[in-house]
């Protein structure tokens, strides 16, 4: 979820939901061959027992050995290729969703990055690889805030992806990436072409488990879920191993533990998060925080005053200045 899942919304996920995975921003693997240091903003995150996967995307097969390694050598516990983006920029350039429409060569972007973190669990350097000076440095000092470094280890690779481009192939895309052996498959349950659009098609998300399965492979849900009983539900008539949430956790990071938080919790919590990100990310775009406020300040008298106010939002003190006097 570009642009939501940065490092203080995972905190504060972590702090209050406590998922069994998190999932970083996604970047490009381009940007990396660029040597383009900015690009690594997505991938800071903190200290915490709730594995959490580096997302990456592209086409670049040279990308892809050094975005994995780059992962593996900050710390992250899996690496996630995403295979779902619907943004139609990056599926023109054939990546995200539109690797569906190139199956041999996502299968060699999959086994490509397997052998990278093989390759590094086994003693590869960045500089093995071919990683910029200029990145190696920003890795570098990155490595040096708690939780920011791997232990030589196997990390598994797994994809994000959708059923289909603009028709629904769920099986026979799903059987090619089967033969690329990823660790886990997620399966959103729409084509590319419907966006976010109509409802999740949880048929074909079952027809991509049984398919999966019969490889080996546990395969994920994703899709209008909005509870984790309705979670455990998919899970049970469609024989998956897990499911993912998204948007139904915007603003409710107690979704993960079944908790439904007081008007008091949520803005406390609204707050909390202003704070850490400007903590956090210092040099981020504070302007990103106010579809996080507006999401959490819902469901009481005068909310919607209150989410006005917050879209002129410039810092973490005008933000105090709005919810403190609720807080108090």
């Amino acid at each position: 979820m570009d642009g939501v899942t940065d490092a203080p919304y995972r905190i504060i996920t972590d702090t209050y939901g406590s998922p069994d995975l998190l999932f970083t921003e996604f970047i490009p693997v381009e940007a990396i061959m660029r040597g383009s240091s900015r690009v690594f903003q997505p991938f800071i995150h903190h200290e915490t027992l709730t594995p959490i996967l580096a997302q990456i995307y592209g086409t670049n097969l040279e990308g892809y050995t050094q975005a994995a390694i780059i992962s593996c050598e900050l710390g992250f516990d899996g690496v996630d290729i995403n295979m779902g983006c619907p943004d139609r920029a990056v599926a023109r350039k054939g990546a995200g969703a539109g690797l569906i429409r190139t199956p041999e060569i996502a299968k060699e972007i999959i086994k490509t990055t397997i052998r990278a973190t093989r390759d590094w669990a086994e003693g590869k350097s960045m500089e093995d690889a071919g990683v910029r000076p200029e990145i190696i440095s920003v890795i570098n000092e990155y490595q040096t805030r708690p939780g920011m470094h791997g232990k030589r280890r196997l990390l598994p690779v797994s994809v994000k992806t959708r059923i289909g481009y603009d028709t629904i192939v769920t099986e026979e895309w799903i059987s090619h990436l089967t033969e690329a052996r990823p660790a886990a498959i997620t399966v959103h349950g729409r084509t590319l072409a419907q966006m976010y659009t109509g409802e999740a098609n949880w048929e074909e998300i079952g027809k991509a488990a049984v398919v999966a399965q019969k490889h080996g492979i546990p395969l994920l849900g994703n899709g209008d879920l909005k509870s984790v009983s309705d979670a455990r539900s998919r899970i049970m008539k469609y024989n998956l191993n897990g499911t993912l949430i998204g948007r139904a956790s915007f603003g409710n990071p107690w979704i993960f533990k079944e908790y439904i938080p007081t008007t008091l919790e949520r803005l406390t919590t609204a707050l909390e998060h202003a704070e850490l990100f400007e903590r956090v990310l210092p040099h981020g775009h504070f302007l990103s925080m106010r579809k996080h406020l507006a999401w959490y300040c819902k469901s009481f008298d005068g909310a919607a005053e209150v989410r006005e106010r917050l879209m002129k939002v410039e810092n973490f003190e005008d933000v105090k200045d709005i919810l403190e006097p609720l807080i108090r």
